[in-house]
């Protein structure tokens, strides 16, 4: 091959030729605008680049060293300034813009020149903007490898393929409308008129052309220059000086299309779509899964849970023959299952991630409201109910206690049938059941037996009812009252339930403090010469009381009341008593026919007496009072009329026994005079003095009879 390097510049040049390198770096810039500049070159990249100054020494219009530009040659540098005032002037070909090469392009004549040759190559055909943008990278790597054409006819060595393990670039066109375009497409124009059989590829080898360094002294004739590469950063590549002195830097080397990096970040989203996929199946329920029919398969446990009771309150029951066709939903008859209990129960034992437990099938135990089902049941069809008759509990005023009445059981729908059916379909999965019903007794919500109980609880409570003070009952509550505060109502399971009323039991509290406060009494006892406390004391000693507070008493004792206690202990604060001892005695001197009372050794009385005769005397000693007797008859004959040397004294009063048969007695009815000894033994009085020592003494009153 001829070596275009040591060609001569002149000789080479043409204005076709420079046509022909403009449409070429448009198409090369355009293919290469949108990549990045290596800041490195390997080997390789520098020998194509030693190709293409090559190719551009001998196809140049710039002049060799030495040679003489022709006339014709400045005038065409001459109409071929740059149109804008901000674009370098003409003699620093290294500030060229794209858009001053485009006019000096268009300045250009072509008829006044002749290609001097050509290598027919095949029409360049113009692909479409899709395939040109995908295609113009292997474009520019077979321009950058296929070697220089010689002027002859001589036969061109095919172009290398690019490289097979390269990927495609893609190269955006998003900015085919900026201005740099506008001047590519108007070079385009131009080179397509010039040179419609031009080889865009093979020129496209020429474009890499050595820019002068520095200006020359001549008018340099319309040259190619490099293509906007707006991306690329400034050549770094060493400059060559020409024999003249004139400088020639190397044009920057075509960089390598990046690689794609498609299949890593295909990896990349296939590992994302796997760990989803492994995430996912630590989070739902196998597939094929059901419970109860319904089928919970590719669900969390919380859809599932959602699942299930909706397909369990939509399931649908149909009662037949006397029902009338009447339909009913599970959430109308009150159906329930745990469903959450069951989804978390099937994403246990069934999770997604473990493909031996896939298509698993679990059942589930409905649950129905009895009394929500038979209100559901009676309202869809009453003819098939009959209601039942409650017992009752009432307060009677005759008795002025509780009694009760026994309760009715009615009839309706049997609800076992009824769940057993709602329980079938809802494991098979079927959308409704048909029914045929079954009638059943229907018991009492208050049966007899607890109203005949709670009778008996509200008796006891009446029986005892009041406000205490320790075991006393200070303030009885009257049963009459005591029902006035309580009413009696149905619970919800058939339970009955008291209820009392606070109000009303205050407005007895509020007389409490009347009731219950006093003062104390202090005790006055009897007690012989010993000081021990004789029976039947003068007066008992009673502790005085306050009560504290009657707040929250009412309160209090409705609680208590409800909860079938009617004994009320109230707060007081006691007052001791004090107690006082009589020591007394009573003294019989038969000398002077009387006997003296004494009180601690005081007289309080002295009364006349006759006591026995001498045949009839009365015993003398020591005594003690033991018995009373109000009135009676005295004497043997009384009792026995046979009765020898005996007598009968009738009604005698106020008798105080202290010896056998001997007593303090009256005489006023038999006797007329008192002083000397006549009796049988006894000791007569005056009824009136009788009556005083029946009266003052005690049993256990000391008595001492002497002469």
């Amino acid at each position: 091959m001829t070596d275009l390097a040591t060609q001569s510049h002149a000789g080479k040049a043409s204005g076709d030729d420079a046509v022909d390198t403009e449409q070429d770096v448009d198409t090369e810039a355009t293919a290469t605008a949108d990549f990045e500049p290596s800041d490195a070159s390997d080997a390789s990249d520098e020998q194509d680049a030693v190709t293409q100054a090559d190719a551009v020494t001998a196809d140049s219009d710039v002049p060799s060293a030495g040679t003489e530009v022709s006339p014709a040659v400045e005038a065409e540098a001459d109409t071929a300034e740059p149109e804008s005032a901000a674009e370098p002037e003409a003699t620093d070909p290294e500030a060229t813009e794209p858009e001053a090469e485009a006019e000096e392009t268009e300045a250009t004549d072509p008829e006044t020149e002749e290609p001097e040759a050509k290598v027919e190559e095949p029409e360049a055909t113009e692909p479409e903007a899709d395939e040109t943008a995908a295609t113009e990278p292997e474009a520019e790597e077979t321009a950058a490898t296929e070697p220089e054409a010689e002027d002859s006819d001589a036969e061109q060595p095919a172009a290398e393929e690019p490289d097979a393990d390269e990927p495609e670039s893609e190269v955006e066109t998003d900015d085919a409308d900026g201005p740099e375009a506008e001047v590519d497409s108007d070079v385009a124009e131009v080179a397509s008129e010039n040179a419609p059989d031009a080889d865009l590829e093979t020129v496209a080898v020429a474009t890499a052309v050595l820019a002068p360094a520095a200006s020359l002294d001549v008018a340099p004739a319309p040259a190619v220059a490099p293509a906007p590469t707006t991306d690329f950063a400034p050549s770094t590549a060493p400059a060559e000086t020409a024999a003249d002195g004139t400088v020639y830097s190397w044009a920057p080397a075509e960089p390598k299309p990046k690689k794609k990096h498609t299949a890593i970040w295909i990896s990349a989203a296939a590992g994302v779509a796997v760990l989803g996929l492994v995430v996912t199946s630590l989070l739902l329920i196998a597939p094929g899964t059901t419970v109860a029919g319904v089928a919970v398969g590719w669900m969390t446990p919380g859809a599932a849970a959602g699942a299930i009771e909706q397909r369990l309150a939509e399931t649908t029951v149909v009662l037949t023959g006397d029902g009338g066709d009447v339909e009913l939903t599970g959430a109308e008859l009150g159906a329930s299952v745990d469903a959450q209990a069951l989804a978390d129960a099937a994403f246990a034992e069934h999770p997604m991630w473990n493909p031996t437990a896939w298509f698993a099938q679990t059942g589930a135990e409905v649950e129905i409201d009895t009394p929500t089902a038979v209100e559901s049941l009676q309202n869809a069809a009453p003819d098939l109910f009959t209601d039942p008759i409650d017992a009752t509990v009432a307060f009677d005023t005759a008795s002025t206690s509780y009694v009760s009445t026994p309760a009715a059981s009615g009839s309706g729908v049997d609800v076992a049938t009824v769940q057993q059916a709602l329980q079938a379909a809802f494991e098979a999965g079927k959308a409704s059941v048909n029914v045929d019903p079954v009638i059943a007794e229907i018991p009492a919500a208050i049966s007899t037996e607890t109203a005949a109980d709670t009778a008996t609880k509200l008796n006891g409570v009446l029986s005892n009812i009041g406000f205490y003070v320790g075991d006393e009952r200070t303030v009885p509550v009257d049963p009459a009252v005591a029902a006035s505060w309580i009413t009696l109502d149905q619970g919800d399971d058939g339970a009955i339930i008291v209820d009392v009323d606070e109000q009303k039991i205050q407005s007895v509290v509020d007389t409490l403090p009347g009731l219950v406060n006093r003062d104390a009494v202090n005790a006055t006892v009897v007690t012989n010469s010993a000081g021990k406390a004789l029976p039947n004391p003068v007066s008992s000693g009673v502790e005085g009381r306050s009560l504290d507070s009657t707040d929250g008493i009412a309160a209090a004792f409705a609680d208590q009341l409800a909860g079938g206690d009617g004994v009320y202990q109230l707060p007081v604060t006691a007052t001791p008593f004090t107690t006082t001892n009589l020591a007394r005695r009573i003294d019989v001197n038969l000398s002077t026919q009387r006997a003296t009372l004494f009180e601690n050794d005081q007289v309080v009385q002295s009364f006349v007496i006759s006591s026995g005769a001498a045949s009839t005397g009365t015993p003398t000693g020591n005594f003690t009072v033991y018995a009373y007797t109000s009135i009676t008859d005295m004497g043997a004959l009384c009792y026995n009329p046979n009765a020898v040397n005996s007598y009968c004294t009738e009604d005698v009063p106020w008798v105080t026994w202290f010896y056998p048969d001997i007593a303090f007695h009256g005489a006023s009815a038999f006797r007329s005079s008192l002083g000397f000894p006549q009796s049988h033994g006894c000791v007569n009085m005056w009824d009136d003095a009788a009556k005083f020592i029946y009266d003052w003494s005690r049993v256990g009153t000391e008595v001492s009879v002497h002469n």
